[in-house]
């Protein structure tokens, strides 16, 4: 149901953009950071939507990586953590039961 909603904005976002890029065709004057030059204003909206959904998915690729990595690090501690557990004798699926007990007991107050 999230992803509909989000391609349903998108959808509309784009839609939004192309009308609003459409109705401005005139010629305006761009000032780079050395010369200057005439574009018509619909490249230059076109341009600078591009430009923010490149910027805007690569700082989310950025932060996915990053999750993932911090996901790997964490299961590798947490198999380190289970081995230790294993070696000292304690009854590991019993934690286990009784962690995911609490998980469950903080899904349901947090819902």
């Amino acid at each position: 149901m999230k992803g509909q909603t989000y391609v349903i904005l998108a959808i509309i976002l784009v839609i939004f953009v192309a009308v609003f890029a459409v109705t401005n065709v005139e010629p305006v004057e761009v000032n780079y950071l050395f010369w200057t030059q005439e574009s018509p204003l619909i490249l230059v909206i076109l341009f600078s939507v591009l430009m923010g959904g490149i910027i805007t998915a690569s700082v989310g690729v950025v932060r996915i990586y990053r999750l993932q990595r911090d996901i790997k690090l964490l299961k590798a501690e947490n198999d380190t953590l289970t081995k230790k557990l294993e070696e000292s004798g304690l009854p590991i699926e019993s934690i286990k039961k009784d962690s995911k007990a609490d998980l469950e007991d903080n899904d349901s107050t947090t819902k």
